[in-house]
């Protein structure tokens, strides 16, 4: 299969970017998409030219890295699957494809395809965590969960923090992200000792890290590669205005 690729190439943050055209071709449709970029920098390479740069690691739909837009969507065409789980099946021969960073003032671009996305690393640990004292593990069926607490936290926790929900929302907003990751402790046991500190510090954090409000178009949702639910963002609103209440009252 011939394709004609349209590539943002950008030699780093500080440098103007561009769309380049390429075209490739011995593409099979059972290739995943990560692996015709591999293709067409093999031809690059032979050719004397620069790769094109972009973040890949697992190749599996768990670590969201392969981060990027094809044809103006968040992971491409298919639903509820990363870049490296779409297939060039997807695509028709002389298909032309369009091939973009994310868009998001707090996700600047490094070089090419590749996105600084360390802004959610710094909300996660502004909060995303339990660091109380446990002591050893204990048997995980002596902490009784209701079975609906449990789908609801372990749905959360599919979050793989690949950026999709920013890069959909016309504010680039990372509610969706916060709210799974605030979602995935408040509902279970473990997370109820730092629970008020928690969604304070995470979501003080995301606003500190210059992303957007929330508008409810639900895009992030309809973007996300693991369809994490916006239910999460009604329940981290609702989590963040009674812990704000739960200090002001405890300050007064």
């Amino acid at each position: 299969m011939k394709l004609n690729l349209k590539i943002w190439r950008q030699k780093n943050s500080s440098s103007p970017g561009k769309m380049v055209d390429y075209k490739v071709d011995g593409i099979d449709k059972d290739m995943s998409f990560l692996e015709m970029i591999d293709v067409l920098n093999q031809q690059l390479i032979d050719g004397g030219e620069e790769p094109v740069a972009f973040d890949h690691d697992c190749r599996e739909g768990i670590c969201g890295m392969c981060s990027m837009y094809i044809n103006g969507q968040p992971h491409g065409p298919w639903e509820k699957t990363t870049t490296c789980q779409l297939h060039m099946r997807a695509f028709n021969e002389g298909d032309t494809v369009y091939i973009e960073p994310w868009r998001a003032k707090s996700f600047p671009i490094i070089k090419d395809l590749v996105v600084d996305r360390t802004a959610f690393d710094r909300i996660q640990q502004a909060g995303g965590y339990i660091s109380v004292n446990t002591g050893n593990a204990v048997d995980a069926n002596s902490i009784p969960i209701e079975k609906e607490l449990a789908d609801q936290a372990m749905d959360a926790a599919t979050c793989i923090g690949c950026g999709a929900c920013v890069a959909a929302c016309k504010n680039s907003s990372a509610m969706l992200f916060v709210s799974a990751k605030v979602s995935h402790l408040a509902l279970l046991p473990q997370g109820q000792p730092e629970r008020k500190d928690r969604v304070l510090n995470m979501m003080n954090k995301m606003d500190e890290e210059g992303f957007g409000a929330c508008s409810n178009t639900e895009a992030c949702e309809a973007a996300c590669p693991k369809g994490i639910s916006v239910f999460n963002i009604a329940r981290v609103n609702r989590e963040f205005i009674s812990s704000s209440a739960f200090v002001k009252k405890k300050d007064s």
